[in-house]
């Protein structure tokens, strides 16, 4: 990659990354977060992204645990 080049990562990664540290399924992050399977496994392949509650969910769910979390990402 070039200094110039900025390598972005996308939502679907940065969301699969964090339930992965986590160490939880798709299941139990669903429900940690307070929404369906569906949801976070469309989040997953890239089928849709989260509404503003959506992703202040995550952004909870990552402070507690310690987790950083960039909101530019999303």
């Amino acid at each position: 990659m070039k200094p110039s080049e900025v390598r972005t990562v996308e939502f679907k990664d940065k969301v699969k990354s964090i339930r992965q540290s986590l160490l939880m399924s798709q299941e139990d992050f669903a429900k940690a977060l307070g929404v369906a399977f569906s949801t976070v496994n469309l989040w997953e392949n890239g089928k849709t992204s989260p509404s503003y509650k959506g992703l202040r969910a995550i952004k909870d769910l990552c402070e507690k645990h310690g987790i950083e979390f960039d909101a530019k990402v999303f």
